[in-house]
């Protein structure tokens, strides 16, 4: 696909982080970028900057969906790219103990549910809704290219660490879904591809204490440093780019396993 001016694209979560800086990178190539975004003031803020449009969006409630993708399609019509960063961290073990009573507690079931719904749930939720609308346009070359879809898994989809267990359940679900995805939407020319995320210094990291920061850093083998959002944009890019990326789970980790804590 070539990304020009006569490109249409969406990013959920565009408003900061991953997402933030893969719809700078899009639009940097004259691609018209909507972010969808629950958080309206820097999601407006963005979009100003990089010439785009903003609808705010919650990625768990159908009709937010559909009004959101109304409101930037209007702007610049439908969208051949989606790219899903839209999405929240939990961290809470199985079974934990009071500290105080030394009772034992169950998970809860109300952030687990949660995590699955944002991250997982309003994925699929976006990947549908803009799908359907792609498989509508004209192909954009002799194969028959309608489309691309890019989501965000995670490295901890495959080696989820302790106190994981609703987050790695939430990306591992993003990998399932990614080759059936990509099989079912053969038909319309719309390809689907995941990146698994290692650590990545994103805002999130700006509330931690600086120490862990540089241990978390030197876990990583080479090289041994936080990822920059710019290289997750820059591999969106290339998905994008190329035409026989797809059904692809793709690390992007610096070597990173990580260890059970």
């Amino acid at each position: 696909m070539k990304l020009d001016a006569s490109i249409a694209a969406i990013v959920t979560g565009g408003a900061s982080g991953l997402g933030e800086a893969t719809a700078r990178h899009l639009a940097s190539f004259g691609v018209k970028v909507g972010i969808c975004d629950l958080n309206g003031e820097r999601g407006e803020k963005v979009a100003a900057e990089i010439g785009g449009a903003y609808a705010q969006c919650d990625v768990t409630s159908d009709d937010s969906v559909a009004a959101a993708l109304a409101k930037l399609r209007a702007k610049h019509g439908v969208e051949r790219i989606l790219v899903n960063c839209a999405g929240i961290v939990s961290g809470k073990r199985t079974v934990t103990k009071n500290r105080d009573t030394g009772e034992l507690m169950a998970h809860d079931m109300g952030s687990f549910t949660k995590t699955i719904a944002i991250n997982l749930i309003g994925s699929y939720r976006m990947i549908a809704q803009c799908s359907v609308a792609m498989a509508g346009l004209e192909p954009l070359d002799a194969d028959g290219a309608r489309g691309v879809i890019v989501n965000t898994s995670s490295v901890a989809g495959e080696d989820g660490q302790m106190g994981q267990a609703a987050y790695a359940a939430s990306k591992g679900g993003i990998l399932g879904l990614t080759l059936p995805v990509a099989r079912d939407l053969t038909g319309f020319g719309i390809r689907c591809c995941s990146i698994q995320p290692g650590i990545f210094h994103t805002p999130m990291f700006d509330q931690i204490d600086e120490k862990f920061r540089i241990s978390l850093a030197a876990q990583v083998p080479f090289p041994s440093r936080l990822g920059n959002p710019r290289e997750y944009a820059a591999l969106v890019e290339s998905i994008c780019r190329n035409d026989y990326l797809n059904g692809a789970a793709i690390r992007l980790d610096g070597a990173i396993r990580l260890q059970p804590k």
